[in-house]
């Protein structure tokens, strides 16, 4: 029987979650239908703009990412305490980014003046949106949900675009996030759509070593052709291996990036018999294959924050969406 997200997701257990949405009747309608010879492969770059751009506004962190032809899977990392230490207008300012708020809460952020009930009433709503920002449910629905309506829009149809609600997995453990991921980045190699990760399309693996994703370009391209956010926002980037410590406590994954590039690489050289693609034996290392020189790999992680780290731009004059929430 089917049970609330509330009982498969709890933060205080652990913050990790693999999670699986699939289109309805695993269709390709995300990639090229060898059966119609019809390419919907723009639509992977729809689904790949919106998790990283969601990220930027949930205290969510993407550890991994794969979007395949008619399914894609995330790690994620819930941080309900990174939002708790926003101030009620950033709060507002996220949230109203993806809904338009009711009105009282749009004549707060104007800043007119408003009685003690009004004022009480606005801060129960952003208690409320407080908690939305930290939910995996909430994050979820604002993926899939303008995707399906994008793609339907575009298909002039109607109906379900994702065959059921997504599907989660508590990773308890170490060891089970990073497997997790190494199976996550391996998904095209498996598949046999790539033979090597570092050339994995729409995949969080290459993002790492070959940084293409434009935060700004996939911002324009959400406004003016999903028409889904409505200001000016630099997404944050994927949640780091071996992160700072604050307070006797590590933020990122505590594992090498170094090393999770050759575990991965390890990993997929293993021929398995329900898998049509593995990486081939004769190919070098993938240090190799990539070219790190380690010295500059090891400057850029150190100064990680200051080299990569981006912050919420400050928010310009902004038409708002017509739903509420």
């Amino acid at each position: 029987m089917t049970q609330p997200r509330k009982q498969l997701v709890s933060v205080s257990d652990t913050p990790y979650y693999h999670v699986v949405s699939r289109c309805v009747r695993r269709a390709y309608l995300c990639g090229h239908d060898p059966l119609t010879g019809k390419s919907y492969e723009h639509r992977r770059q729809w689904i790949e703009n919106r998790i990283r751009i969601l990220s930027s506004i949930f205290s969510i962190d993407i550890c991994a990412y794969s979007v395949m032809s008619n399914h894609f899977h995330l790690v994620v990392k819930i941080l309900p305490d990174e939002i708790d230490q926003l101030s009620n207008e950033d709060v507002a300012e996220r949230w109203c980014s993806l809904f338009k708020g009711p009105i009282l809460v749009q004549r707060w952020q104007a800043g007119e003046s408003l009685c003690s009930a009004e004022l009480q009433t606005v801060d129960d709503c952003i208690k409320l949106y407080r908690k939305r920002l930290a939910s995996l449910s909430w994050f979820m629905r604002c993926l899939n949900e303008p995707i399906a309506r994008q793609a339907n829009k575009e298909d002039l149809c109607t109906g379900h675009f994702w065959e059921s609600r997504f599907k989660s997995q508590a990773l308890l453990s170490e060891e089970a996030v990073l497997s997790c991921m190494a199976y996550v980045d391996l998904n095209p190699v498996r598949a046999d759509m790539a033979t090597t990760p570092e050339a994995s399309e729409y995949t969080s693996i290459k993002e790492r070593i070959k940084p293409q994703f434009n935060p700004d370009l996939a911002v324009k391209e959400q406004i003016e052709h999903q028409n889904l956010l409505r200001f000016t926002i630099t997404t944050k980037p994927l949640a780091r291996f071996e992160g700072n410590e604050k307070n006797g406590q590590y933020n990122g994954i505590l594992f090498s990036l170094i090393d999770y590039l050759e575990l991965v690489d390890f990993t997929g050289r293993v021929i398995r018999p329900d898998k049509r693609g593995a990486i081939p034996d004769n190919l070098p290392p993938i240090l190799e294959r990539i070219g790190i020189d380690l010295e500059t790999w090891l400057t850029n992680i150190t100064e990680f924050d200051s080299i990569y780290c981006k912050r919420f731009a400050k928010p310009r004059k902004r038409k708002r969406l017509a739903n509420t929430a």
